[in-house]
């Protein structure tokens, strides 16, 4: 069964230049925009927010 491209899979990258990233998924039709997450980043050791990268 394939994968639609309605819930594509994303990656999100930390604001803070460390290069750490998370891989997600995310629904185009209820979040046409770039996603934006605060969560854990483990080189710089505290939260920052990571951004949607194309």
């Amino acid at each position: 069964m394939a994968r639609n491209e309605l819930r594509p899979v994303v990656r999100l990258r930390s604001t803070a230049g460390t290069g750490s990233a998370y891989v997600t998924r995310k629904n185009r039709r209820n979040d046409p925009e770039r996603m934006v997450l605060r969560k854990y980043d483990p080189v710089a050791r505290r939260h920052v927010e990571f951004r949607e990268e194309r």
